[in-house]
């Protein structure tokens, strides 16, 4: 088959590499398509420290073409959205429900071959089978939104606060998308990009600034959700938090990515500082969310590429042109 391979950090190739065989509790998923997201990037700049080679991806959905003799969940021919955590189940956060701090966190396309090929074998728990009239490829978003609602399940939330969000590019819409589910009074959007605040103008946000500085808020927002890691929004986001209110770091920052706190302002003004990482049994609430119509994947999904253009979509995803970029191995 075809995949798109790291070859070394900075390195990528498409190359033939032989077809994935199924385990006895894994299935072969024909990829349908594949989302590239920031860690993708991480990956390619050296972080992480995954093995290289790597096929990356793991964003991905299509039809399982291929079942291990133990699978009774799915069948050959079910079209399913891939969540690519692969949790040990026996270390000290697994056995505590904790699976995405798993001290020997694994992940599809991080630590093992990816969506980013034509076929990929996956265990048969990680599928989440697609309702009749899902599109598989735009099903790809599922897995970017169930880090969403990981996201949400650590702040506490209430019907009518108001959020402020820092990037509005993929993850930060989904933000808007949940906020606006979850009852909030308000959700202003922060991005340099102005194609992308467009976009959260089309989703409904309540405002879609440049900078911060041209809101009002006097009392500061309740929930400030950083989806950038970028460290000037992480240090502006902080300093917004109203009293009582909670800064959640979402955005997937550089391991060298430093911003500077005021330990009196979070006494005096009881501010919760909390993250997300990843999923954590929020993979079919995702799917679920998303067969219901929670997004709409022609505003989510900007780009397609041919597996064959991989390089390039990656290139643009780091210029930050568009949306959701996808890679369709389907195609030419």
């Amino acid at each position: 088959m075809r995949a798109a391979v790291i070859v070394t950090p900075g390195q990528i190739a498409i190359e033939t590499v032989p077809d994935p065989a199924p385990g006895p509790e894994d299935v072969v998923v024909r990829v349908a398509g594949g989302g590239i997201c920031g860690t993708d990037l991480h990956i390619l700049d050296g972080e992480f420290a995954p093995a290289y080679p790597i096929v990356p991806g793991h964003e991905f959905a299509g039809e399982i073409v291929a079942a291990g003799a133990g699978v009774t969940s799915v069948r050959i021919g079910d079209q399913v959205a891939v969540d690519p955590s692969l949790h040990c189940h026996a270390c000290y956060y697994c056995k505590r429900g904790r699976g995405n701090l798993c001290e020997n966190w694994a992940a599809i396309g991080v630590t093992e071959p990816g969506g980013a090929a034509e076929f990929a074998v996956v265990p048969a728990r990680n599928c989440f089978v697609l309702p009749e009239g899902v599109n598989p490829a735009d099903a790809a978003l599922i897995e970017p939104l169930s880090c969403a609602v990981r996201g949400f399940d650590v702040l506490p939330r209430q019907v009518a606060d108001h959020y402020l969000i820092y990037g509005a590019g993929t993850m930060g819409l989904m933000m808007l998308e949940l906020a606006k589910r979850a009852g909030a009074a308000s959700v202003s959007m922060v991005d340099l990009n102005p194609t992308r605040l467009e976009t959260a103008k089309i989703l409904g946000c309540s405002a879609a600034v440049r900078s911060a500085d041209e809101l009002v808020a006097p009392r500061g927002w309740d929930v400030v959700i950083d989806c950038t890691g970028a460290a000037a929004a992480i240090a502006d986001g902080l300093g917004r938090v109203g009293k009582g209110g909670t800064f959640l770091q979402f955005g997937v920052a550089s391991y060298d990515t430093r911003a500077t706190i005021e330990p009196y302002k979070i006494y005096n003004r009881e501010i919760t500082i909390t993250g997300s990482m990843a999923v954590l049994h929020s993979f079919d609430r995702a799917g679920e969310l998303f067969a219901g119509g929670l997004l709409d994947p022609h505003v989510f999904i900007s780009h397609r590429f041919p597996l064959e253009q991989y390089a390039e979509a990656v290139a643009q995803f780091r210029a930050g042109v568009g949306r959701k970029i996808q890679v369709n191995p389907g195609t030419r």
